[in-house]
């Protein structure tokens, strides 16, 4: 299944974690990792005062159903020391399921297409080099991005990552 994901970082070595959290997904017998973005420098949103993101996001393919594969996702977190206190707070990794496939879930552990997508502007712009300038999902996306608060600040820090 064409699964599109958000991996984002602000403590400690923000990009070493989200290079670790790429290799745990490229490193599993279920999961091809097609396209990875740009690294994006990216302001925090939710009102929790924290140092700023580094975020990508990647298009992978999966032979995981989508439970199995969150639950995998929380698993790399966990490797990667990733401690839930504060919602919305500082992390060492994050990774969230945007879309998987053409899915809606929504029930009381996930929930397809993320509900926050079209309100982060650090998701979307990320997602925007995942597809071609053509391509529909692209111009919703664009839209989307374009039409969020100014404060919602995204920085490109790296073209390419090497995971």
């Amino acid at each position: 299944m064409i699964t599109y994901l958000s991996i984002g970082s602000n403590l400690n070595d923000r990009l070493a974690a989200i290079n670790a959290a790429l290799q745990a997904l490229a490193g599993d017998d279920q999961i091809t990792v097609d396209r990875v973005s740009r690294i994006y420098e990216t302001s925090p949103v939710g009102g929790v005062k924290q140092d700023d993101f580094y975020n990508i996001a990647a298009k992978v393919e999966t032979t995981y159903s989508a439970h199995d594969l969150l639950d995998k996702i929380h698993q790399i977190e966990a490797d990667l020391h990733r401690v839930r206190e504060i919602h919305w707070g500082p992390r060492t990794i994050d990774l969230d399921i945007l879309f998987y496939g053409d899915a809606q879930i929504d029930d009381e552990v996930l929930q397809v297409p993320h509900p926050e997508l079209y309100r982060r502007k650090f998701v979307l712009v990320p997602l925007l080099d995942l597809f071609d300038a053509g391509d529909p999902a692209y111009q919703k996306f664009q839209e989307a991005s374009q039409a969020l608060p100014a404060d919602q600040e995204v920085r490109v820090v790296a073209e390419k990552l090497e995971y």
